[in-house]
C-alpha cells in the first residue's frame, strides 16, 4: 500500500523533533502504517518561522526530503469554503491551520495531526490516526 498518501500537519513535524527515540514519534508511526507522506507550503513556513538559528539545519535536511504542496488557487478555492462553513457555525479555526487543512482537501489528502480539535470542525477532511 505504498500509494497511501498522508498529509502531516506542522505538529507532525514538532513532534518528530522533540522527540529524543525518534522512532516513538507520530511520523515515523504513519510510515509504519505504509504511508508516503508531504506538507503544505503553510506548514513549510510555520516550521522555518519558528526554528531558531540552531535548529535550521535539522530543519533544511529533513524539509528537503518532503514533498511541499503549493498554496495556490485550487487550495484558496478550498479554503474559502471552509471558512464560510466554519463561519456559520461559529467554529473558526486559526488561518494556518485553515489553509493547511484547506490544502489537504484540494487534493484528496487525509491529515495526519496531534490538533485534532481544529481539524475535526472541517467538514469532508479526513484524519489518520
Amino acid at each position: 500500500m505504498a500509494d497511501k498518501i498522508v498529509m502531516v500537519d506542522t505538529s507532525i513535524l514538532i513532534d518528530l523533533f522533540r522527540k529524543t527515540d525518534k522512532t516513538n514519534s507520530r511520523l515515523v508511526a504513519l510510515v509504519r502504517q505504509d504511508y508516503r507522506y508531504c506538507i503544505s507550503a503553510i506548514t513549510e513556513y510555520e516550521i522555518y518561522s519558528g526554528a531558531t538559528n540552531a535548529q535550521h539545519d535539522f530543519w533544511q535536511n529533513l524539509l528537503s526530503k518532503i514533498p511541499v504542496i503549493p498554496f495556490d488557487q485550487k487550495v484558496v478555492k478550498a479554503a474559502i469554503e471552509i471558512n464560510i462553513d466554519l463561519k456559520k457555525k461559529r467554529k473558526l479555526i486559526d488561518i494556518a491551520d485553515l489553509f493547511i487543512a484547506a490544502t489537504a482537501k484540494a487534493h484528496n489528502y487525509p491529515i495526519a495531526t496531534l490538533n485534532r480539535k481544529h481539524f475535526e470542525r472541517i467538514e469532508g477532511l479526513t484524519i489518520v490516526e
